[in-house]
């Protein structure tokens, strides 16, 4: 990877993993518009090249920069980081997005191996990019920053066949919590955002019907991806002495309170 010169600005940087569709690019060309500039973090680089297509037409403020990178890879996220250093020596915010499912089963059902894969990218994939950005927050000019890191309603309540994905979410609420404790004295500020059915390609079947506890199948309501957007935005642009350590986005009629 190629290191480019240091760019002289004033703007605010933000990393997005998982910036190549659903939230994950929703939020990239949210902050796109608002002026930020973003680094598109993810695995398949032509859809990342799509987000920042978007963004140009869009006409928005904030420059995009294409990173493909696989969070689980340790190396991936030290290049990612570095890269950001050399350019910008700064990060104001990480979007810790990027995360997996697997189909639907119960656990004497999932293989190991996905299981794994779910653990690799959800959890410790979070945890590579949280760790960096700590890093790099503590030792900045301006100390400090946010982390965001993208948990689900599954970090409270499961649907059915879920352990893996579930657990990886659970997971993500204590590190989380760790992160904003830790983060104090350094003005290293840490939010989780748990968001139910927002209208993404991944939730279109629940338009259609999805499992639920009581054996039925039912449709489901979904909330535009656009207030997910805002509700990121407005824990972004709080002062760094003010924080919203939980918060919970979902469509009013969908099942949560005990998935019914």
């Amino acid at each position: 990877m190629r290191l480019k010169k240091k760019i002289n600005n004033n703007k605010k940087v933000a990393i997005v993993t998982g910036a190549g569709s659903g939230i994950g690019k929703a939020v990239a060309l949210g902050l796109a518009k608002e002026g930020v500039d973003i680094y598109l973090a993810g695995r398949k680089k032509k859809k990342l090249l799509i987000t920042k297509q978007q963004s140009i037409k869009e006409n928005n403020r904030g420059k995009c920069y294409v990173i493909k990178c696989d969070v689980s890879k340790e190396i991936d996220v030290r290049k990612l980081f570095l890269l950001l250093h050399k350019q910008y020596g700064r990060l104001d915010l990480l979007f810790n997005n990027a995360g997996i499912g697997i189909e639907s089963n119960t656990i004497d059902k999932i293989k190991f191996k996905d299981w794994k894969k779910v653990i690799d990218i959800n959890v410790n994939g979070m945890f590579l990019c949280a760790k960096y950005a700590y890093q790099l927050m503590k030792k900045q000019k301006l100390k400090g920053g946010r982390i965001i890191n993208n948990g689900s309603i599954s970090a409270f309540t499961p649907r059915p066949g879920t352990a893996a994905y579930t657990t990886s979410k659970h997971a993500i609420t204590g590190l989380t919590k760790s992160i904003a404790l830790d983060g104090r004295e350094d003005n290293i500020l840490c939010s989780q955002i748990d968001i139910g059915n927002a209208d993404t390609a991944i939730t279109q079947s629940f338009k259609k019907g999805i499992s639920q506890p009581n054996g039925k199948v039912l449709k489901e309501p979904t909330i535009d991806v656009e207030d997910v957007v805002k509700a990121v935005l407005t824990i972004f642009k709080l002062p760094l002495d003010t924080n919203i350590l939980n918060l919970t986005i979902m469509a009013n009629k969908m099942p949560f309170i005990g998935r019914g």
